[in-house]
């Protein structure tokens, strides 16, 4: 059946539709557990190498590279305190979880209650956009950016790291994209790409130049890029502006409350990922309502 034809057949049946996307979702969010657990450590694991490599290159020979195989599918999934090896249906997405009560079948130890959350949370978001842009190339689109920005989101709470195996790939896919026009064209969309990265790069060297420090890492750049590849120039002062004020309004409250400290910094890219997600969706719609509340609306 081509593709047409099954978007049509599922806009009949929005019931079926909203199930696909709930259920897609949480087995994207299992993988996405993995994704954001071991690919910094596969990183750390790369950077170990070329540092052996450099080393000996120069002739020192004093790196060593830790021995230890690892990627996004091996080894298999194990309990992180007893090593025992998790078996499929101890891996089914929230429901194993829940059954398990939050606890390893072999040792009995606590296992994080993050798993199912990202698991439910991807499906929500899944849902989400289903909702939005019913079934159609838009919300393929829009799944796999979600997925991706789940990903890098926790991924930088977690190292402060946005990695380029990750936001690359999902720039260039949203150049590409850009030909078919889903989201805006592709003079927008390379402009919006460009713009993007000098933007928060122009923001870290002045404020670099004002206090002597680094305020935010150069993975945000690509990130904002990202955005301007998919979403057009015209996009990125929302998500600009969206980003700030949800990092400052949180971080405000996490100073206050004496769960972050002043010093400490805070990874602006789930911020930046959350504001372009919502951009994504409701963009136009909050453009549209703040020039009519302005009186600017044409």
């Amino acid at each position: 059946m081509p593709i047409s034809d099954t978007f049509a057949v599922l806009a009949q049946m929005p019931a079926l539709l909203y199930t696909i996307a709930g259920v897609l979702g949480l087995i994207v969010g299992s993988f996405l557990n993995v994704v954001i657990l071991r690919l910094p450590r596969v990183m750390e694991l790369e950077w170990h190498r070329e540092c052996a490599q450099l080393a000996e290159l120069a002739g020192s020979g004093t790196a060593s590279v830790p021995d230890q195989a690892l990627s996004l599918a091996n080894p298999p999934s194990s309990c992180p305190h007893c090593g025992a090896r998790i078996a499929p249906w101890d891996n089914i997405p929230v429901v194993s979880w829940l059954l398990l009560r939050g606890r390893c079948r072999d040792c009995k130890a606590s296992i994080s209650a993050r798993y199912p959350l990202i698991e439910g949370l991807t499906a929500a978001l899944s849902i989400i956009v289903v909702w939005q842009f019913g079934a159609s190339a838009e919300a393929l689109a829009a799944l796999v950016l979600t997925w991706g920005l789940i990903a890098l989101a926790f991924i930088d709470l977690d190292t402060q790291l946005l990695p380029d195996d990750i936001t690359l790939p999902l720039l260039w896919l949203g150049l590409l994209i850009s030909l078919t026009g889903l989201f805006t064209d592709s003079t927008s969309a390379i402009i919006g790409a460009v713009a993007g990265f000098l933007m928060l790069w122009s923001v870290f060297h002045l404020f670099r130049l004002l206090t002597g420090k680094e305020g935010m890492g150069r993975g945000d750049f690509k990130l904002l890029a990202l955005f301007g590849a998919w979403l057009g120039w015209q996009a990125l002062p929302q998500i600009v502006l969206l980003s700030a004020m949800a990092g400052a309004i949180i971080g405000v409250a996490l100073i206050a409350t004496g769960r972050r400290d002043s010093q400490q910094p805070i990874p602006f890219g789930p911020f930046l990922a959350m504001a372009g997600w919502i951009a994504l969706l409701w963009g136009e719609l909050i453009t549209n309502a703040y020039l009519q509340w302005s009186g600017l609306a044409l």
